[in-house]
C-alpha cells in the first residue's frame, strides 16, 4: 500500500510527539487513533512511567482505551498511527481491537539496532505484518515511513 499526505501528516505528528515525551525523559514512542474522516479520536504516549509497567507501550495502551470507547464498526474504519513499528503485544492488541489500518516509522528492526538489549526496551524483530497475517481479518500496513526521522528520536537515548 501507498501512503498519502495525510498518512505522513499523522505520522509527523506521532514524531513529534515522541520528540517531547524524550524532552521529558519517558521513552519516545507515541500514537494516534484517527477515524476515516481524518480526525484524531485519541493521542497516546509510551505509559512505562511512572510505575514501570513494561506493558505501557503507547499502542497497547491507546488500542485498551479505544476498544473500551469506539464500536467495532468504527475501529475498522480507523488508522492507528505509530512512531515505531507495533511490537508484537501492540499488533496483537489493534489487531483485537479491530483497527482496520496501521501506519507506523521506525521498523523494530531498526528498532533493535538501536536499542541493543536494553531492561526496558528488549525489542522484539518481528514485524507486525506476522502477527496481523496470523490473523482472520486483513489489517492493512503501510510503513515503515520517514525511518531515519523516526531513528532520530531514539539516538543516544537508550
Amino acid at each position: 500500500m501507498t501512503p498519502n499526505a495525510t498518512d505522513l501528516k499523522f505520522l509527523r505528528r506521532t514524531l513529534e510527539m515522541a520528540r517531547e515525551l524524550r524532552e521529558q525523559g519517558i521513552h519516545p514512542f507515541a500514537a494516534l487513533l484517527v477515524d476515516d474522516q481524518g480526525q484524531i479520536l485519541m493521542e497516546q504516549g509510551n505509559a512505562y512511567l511512572p510505575d514501570h509497567d513494561m506493558t505501557g507501550h503507547a499502542e497497547r495502551v491507546l488500542m485498551t482505551r479505544a476498544s473500551t470507547t469506539y464500536s467495532t464498526e468504527l475501529l475498522a474504519r480507523c488508522t492507528m498511527y505509530t512512531s515505531a513499528e507495533p511490537c508484537a503485544m501492540c499488533a496483537g492488541a489493534s489487531y483485537w481491537t479491530g483497527v482496520g489500518r496501521v501506519v507506523y516509522g521506525l521498523s523494530e528492526r531498526r528498532l533493535k539496532q538501536i536499542t541493543g538489549n536494553h531492561p526496558e526496551n528488549p525489542t522484539l524483530d518481528l514485524p507486525c505484518r506476522t502477527v496481523y497475517e496470523s490473523g482472520q481479518r486483513q489489517v492493512e500496513v503501510i510503513g515503515p515511513l520517514l525511518e531515519d526521522e523516526a531513528a532520530v528520536v531514539h539516538e543516544n537515548f537508550w
